[in-house]
């Protein structure tokens, strides 16, 4: 790639550019830059080039091109923010600014950190996309370049890709950024299944182009003959996609019969129909397998009609149907519909109503990991499309409940849900909602969420609210109780909570709790004692202050259980608020390792658990159980892991998996395995490891094996 090549692609679709103001950023990143170079011994600026080159693919305007010529300049050398300024003006300098602070993620770091800078992320987004946009590109080229990184870095960039960037691709609905990135991480991720399919792939590629081949021209002449003009483009789907759909329905690769799908391009909406009724006409439709995305758009905008039919040799073929702006939208996405003016986007509110609806979630959950869960929830998963009874369309998640729908239409509706009737039935609050049903939500002023809820909705905006709300009545009656508790406490001692509020703002700093407010907070959650406050309120006086029963109850389960189980010596290598002196379990349900983010929770009478913080049973918990733990770095022992493993059913492959185990140092103390109808078999070994490390080092040496489909960790719940 050379500059002159980037130049020619901008003037091909902005002849007015000012392709100086381009050079000129690439002069400035040339220099800047001099001197250092890439992982593969190319000269640095070689990376900035790619990404303004992707950039330009997506037809965005100058900023952004000289944005990502620029865009490593502040964080990798001596350039600064304010001479960007000076240079290239202040949008361009915003836009460098946005995406190197975006480059700082530590995703390597705790997981809080990692949350908390995706929430920067998010909000610079929502000042101007074209940050993303770029970022987007930054992380297509280095995805590109991948293989010349050490294995360790290779799995953690590609699992991020996967479940971030990949995903915001889809929701920004840019496919074929999408779909690299999607290949390029699974093959880091799982090399044996890549390798495997690609090698499966390869064998058929020469019948298969003959086959789009020989469909195309069969497609084209049935709509000349209709009377529809139109492009057909066949291709076969993406590595990713096709392992998915493999892993989903048990089959393997000469199973998948619907491989190939095209797209029929056409001048308007009224041929994009016409079109569909030629194909079914002229083949055999399968049934539930029609979708029009032209009435119900996406929520990323996309619009298209799908159809699956028997084609010619009774393949299934999937059609897609679109017009050509239609089209320009599915491939280029958000892209392709940003224009700017005077540096400012145009006609963003319908756009970007996912991206506001992220913003109002950040408001209202303290908690980052939290947070990027509920993110997660909002990128991830197949859409139903409901109906309002005013006929309003609603897109939510597969699997969305009426609460869902509640939430989604205003939160006061959300809150008091007491019922739904779905196409005029009266149906219970845990209905799952499918494609058509017209909702209507029943309300009832003296309904209130519960932490049932929890379980039944599937948005991130609805489990959100739930949380809110949930959280914010027990913040009311903890102030209740520990205004109480304190009162009792004080008139002991001949003082009063009214008289005392300076000097419990003295003791709340003395605790290191900010000020008297949250000092009765905790009293009232019963993590922080009245004997506590009084030794900070009367320093000079050791006297106790006697507690009646009733007292010592209200003043929390919590506080007691800690001081019930510091007396249990643990060798588990967990540090429970810094203590290592605490009783800790580890959850069946996820089997934390050295090296996961984790957190602990307050049981009755088995001390604290441990669960891994991405852990959905954790997340469920009563969030003020939660207790801050971590690793000591210590910890010698050895922890159990279930691995499953899914590969062909043929001799000598368990041996080979088995030797495997071994060469990584890893003993196996059981193993369950069987084989399935479809030539493969499913093994699930329970494993003794040390640590996430030599954990992903069993997972990286299976994966290699020849034979091997997938290896994945399992919780040891599931396992049994």
């Amino acid at each position: 790639m050379s500059l002159e090549q980037v130049l020619s692609g901008i003037s091909s679709y902005d002849p007015n550019a000012d392709l100086d103001l381009v050079r000129r950023a690439y002069d400035f990143a040339s220099r800047a830059h001099e001197g250092q170079t890439r992982r593969s011994g190319d000269p640095y600026v070689t990376h900035p080039l790619s990404v303004a080159e992707i950039i330009a693919e997506l037809k965005l305007d100058i900023a952004s091109v000289c944005a990502g010529l620029l865009h490593d300049c502040v964080e990798d050398t001596s350039a600064t923010v304010d001479q960007l300024t000076t240079l290239f003006g202040k949008e361009i300098a915003f836009l460098v600014d946005g995406v190197t602070k975006l480059g700082k993620l530590p995703w390597s770091t705790k997981e809080e950190q990692q949350a908390e800078n995706f929430r920067k992320m998010l909000l610079a987004m929502a000042r101007d996309i074209r940050v993303i946009l770029v970022k987007l590109c930054d992380r297509l080229d280095n995805m590109r370049s991948l293989h010349h990184l050490p294995p360790e870095k290779q799995e953690r960039i590609a699992a991020e890709t996967m479940q971030i960037y990949a995903p915001l691709a889809n929701r920004l609905g840019i496919a074929w950024i999408k779909v690299e990135l999607e290949d390029l991480a699974f093959k880091y991720l799982q090399p044996g299944e890549y390798d495997q399919l690609a090698q499966e792939v390869q064998k058929t590629r020469a019948e298969r182009e003959e086959y789009i081949h020989t469909v195309e021209e069969l497609i084209q002449k049935e709509m000349e003959a209709h009377g529809v003009p139109c492009d057909v483009v066949g291709r076969a789907k993406h590595f990713w996609s096709i392992f998915q759909k493999m892993k989903k329905t048990g089959r393997t690769f000469e199973e998948i019969h619907d491989a190939i799908g095209f797209r029929v391009i056409t001048d308007n909406q009224m041929n994009c129909y016409q079109a569909l009724g030629v194909a079914h006409q002229t083949w055999t439709p399968i049934p539930g397998r029609f979708k029009d995305y032209i009435a119900l758009p996406k929520p990323n905008l996309y619009q298209s009609l799908h159809t699956a039919v028997i084609g010619p040799k009774g393949e299934r073929i999937e059609i897609q149907i679109r017009t050509r702006e239609m089209h320009a939208v599915a491939e280029h996405g958000i892209a392709a519909h940003w224009k700017y003016k005077e540096g400012k986007p145009v006609d963003s509110d319908k756009k970007f109503a996912w991206l506001r609806q992220l913003m109002e979630h950040q408001k209202e959950l303290r908690d980052p990991t939290e947070f990027l869960e509920s993110v997660k929830l909002d990128l991830f998963g197949d859409e139903v499309y409901v109906f309002t009874p005013r006929g309003d369309v609603k897109a939510l998640p597969k699997g969305a409940t009426p609460i869902d729908l509640a939430y989604a239409v205003h939160s006061t509706i959300g809150d008091h849900c007491s019922g739904a009737r779905v196409n005029g039935m009266i149906v219970p609050l845990r209905y799952q909602l499918r494609n058509g049903d017209t909702v209507e939500i029943i309300t009832n002023p003296n309904q209130k969420p519960n932490k049932d809820w929890l379980n039944l909705v599937k948005t991130a905006r609805a489990r959100t609210k739930i949380r809110y709300l949930l959280r914010k009545e027990q913040r009311e009656r903890a102030i209740a109780l520990g205004k109480d508790i304190l009162d009792k406490g004080l008139r002991k001692r001949g003082l009063t909570l009214a008289r005392s509020e300076k000097d419990l703002d003295h003791a709340a700093r003395e605790l290191r709790l900010g000020d008297s407010d949250e000092l009765i907070i905790q009293v009232g959650y019963g993590k922080v004692t009245v004997q506590q406050v009084m030794e900070k309120l009367l320093p000079g006086d050791t006297k106790k202050v006697e507690e009646t029963p009733k007292e010592k109850k209200a003043e929390g389960m919590i506080a007691q259980l800690i001081r019930k189980v510091t007396r249990r010596q643990s060798a588990s290598g967990i540090l429970v608020q810094g203590d290592a002196d605490i009783l800790v379990r580890f959850a069946r349900c996820c089997s934390p390792l050295p090296g996961d983010p984790i957190v602990g929770y307050i049981s009755r009478g088995k001390g604290v658990t441990v669960h891994r913080r991405d852990c959905d049973k954790g997340l469920d918990l009563d969030p003020e159980r939660r207790i801050d733990v971590s690793w000591d770095g210590h910890g010698k022992g050895s922890h159990e892991v279930a691995i499953q493993v899914l590969c062909a059913d043929k001799p000598g492959l368990l041996a080979t998996i088995s030797q495997s185990f071994s060469d990584q140092g890893v003993n196996i103390s059981q193993a369950h395995c069987r084989a399935t109808d479809n030539g493969r078999a499913v093994n699930t070994f329970h494993a003794s490891v040390k640590d996430l490390d030599q954990l992903k080092g069993v997972i990286r040496a299976l994966s290699r094996i020849k034979g091997v489909y997938s290896v994945d960790r399992v919780s040891a719940e599931a396992a049994n």
